[in-house]
């Protein structure tokens, strides 16, 4: 396997990532993630070297694709947040952290 194979995997990977997290489904998250971090691994094996406009467009890629991921986990801790304070009697949409929360 070469570093563009990697890329390709950790791209690949990221975008099972986004379909999880779009649809709920934690398993494929996790196995997703799993084998993001297993082509990530891959990847630093093979080392550093001289980066190709291609090798650096993949890069770029996969940079966008893990904050698209990170949005949408932030999103989702956002609506977790929401909805605990709606059962807790919080009905506020503030972010910050009530004097209980450090009791």
């Amino acid at each position: 396997m070469n570093r563009r194979d990697a890329l390709v995997r950790v791209i690949d990977m990221l975008h099972a990532e986004i379909t999880a997290l779009k649809t709920n489904d934690m398993n494929a998250l996790e196995r997703a993630t799993s084998n993001k971090l297993r082509a990530i691994e891959d990847l630093r094996q093979l080392g550093d070297g001289p980066a190709t406009p291609e090798l650096r467009g993949l890069v770029e890629e996969a940079d966008r694709l893990n904050d698209t991921c990170r949005i949408y986990v932030n999103l989702m801790a956002a609506n977790v947040r929401r909805r605990l304070q709606l059962l807790s009697g919080q009905g506020g949409s503030s972010y910050s952290r009530g004097a209980a929360a450090y009791a």
